[in-house]
């Protein structure tokens, strides 16, 4: 079987910093996921995420990484992953679909 293809989202949390903003920190993550290659959106509470699982899943450990070197003692990260079989995916449009799924369903509405 061929790698299966993830939507994520994840909301890392540094911990044991000395101040309260993460900014910085969260900048390093964006920073790693630019470099991997993969499809990411930064909004207010996390991070959307998508590609091949294995690539996603070692982006996610990347962003614990840097996160750690920058000085971070602790990382917490809740992850929500999905996966389908049921359909093809084109890479890249997974977040988007559900998307844009949910807004032509609204338009409906304003007919």
């Amino acid at each position: 079987m061929t790698d299966l293809y993830a939507v994520a989202d994840f909301c890392l949390i540094p911990m044991g910093t000395a101040e309260p903003s993460v900014a910085e920190y969260i900048a390093e993550c964006q920073r790693v996921l630019e470099k991997s290659g993969l499809k990411f959106k930064l909004h207010g509470y996390g991070t959307n995420l998508e590609g091949p699982w294995s690539q996603v899943s070692q982006a996610i450990h990347d962003c614990h990484a840097a996160v750690h070197a920058k000085g971070a003692p602790r990382v917490a990260t809740d992850i929500r992953i999905g996966t389908r079989v049921d359909r093809e995916i084109a890479p890249g449009e997974g977040n988007e679909g559900k998307v844009k799924r949910v807004e032509e369903i609204l338009a409906k509405d304003q007919k």
